[in-house]
């Protein structure tokens, strides 16, 4: 398990499970039931751009961000190499999570997630948790065209018609251009760190870690 290193507020509580502990998407799930306050809200992941705001009555599940202002209920987003991004106010009294791919993050779901919260962004603080990292993620023209405005964070060409994308710089970018500044996490590799990491691009699995994030 990971816990973030932020100086985030101490009611606000977060963690990353690892391949240790079990498939999330199925059986894993019973590891967490002693470790969180309430069973977590899990999501239908589709790569888009959907806030559910689980303090509300809803009909569907298909979304790929999460936020609450109510404690004990529990933000969760699966992943195996695409980005979780957290995120908590300073005063601790909204948080959300997002399942951030290349998809997600070009159609603007952390933009997203930081508008449902209704918080200033200078109030808020964003924790990259555990993705597929700059030196493994080799990437075509269909991604590097999702982003005309971050050749940056892209390689030079590894061959013809391929790049290696950061996606850590990406996110970091879009957190910024939204006005968050407190951007914290970040350094890890699903793909190559395999004893602790699930990845879909290196075994093609439907496993998953989760990433949680809650009001204690």
């Amino acid at each position: 398990m990971i816990e973030p290193d932020w100086p985030a507020p101490a009611l606000v509580r977060a963690m990353v499970t690892t391949r240790p502990m079990g498939d999330m998407a199925g059986a894993g799930r019973s590891a967490l039931r002693g470790l969180v306050p309430n069973e977590p809200v899990w999501l239908t992941q589709v790569h888009g751009t959907a806030i559910i705001d689980l303090d509300e009555k809803r009909t569907s599940l298909e979304a790929d961000a999460a936020i609450t202002r109510t404690t004990r209920t529990v933000c969760v987003v699966g992943v195996a190499d695409c980005m979780p991004v957290l995120l908590a106010d300073e005063a601790g009294t909204v948080v959300a999570a997002a399942h951030a791919g290349w998809r997600g993050l070009s159609a603007g779901v952390i933009e997203a997630a930081l508008r449902a919260m209704q918080t200033p962004p200078a109030k808020i603080l964003a924790w990259l948790g555990p993705a597929i990292g700059p030196r493994a993620y080799e990437v075509g023209e269909e991604v590097r065209a999702a982003f005309p405005s971050h050749r940056d964070a892209f390689s030079a060409p590894t061959r013809p018609g391929h790049w290696m994308l950061d996606l850590y710089a990406v996110a970091r970018r879009r957190l910024g251009n939204a006005g968050v500044t407190r951007i914290y996490g970040g350094g890890f590799c699903t793909y190559s760190e395999a004893a602790r990491f699930y990845s879909y691009r290196r075994d093609r699995t439907k496993e998953r870690m989760a990433a949680l994030i809650w009001l204690a």
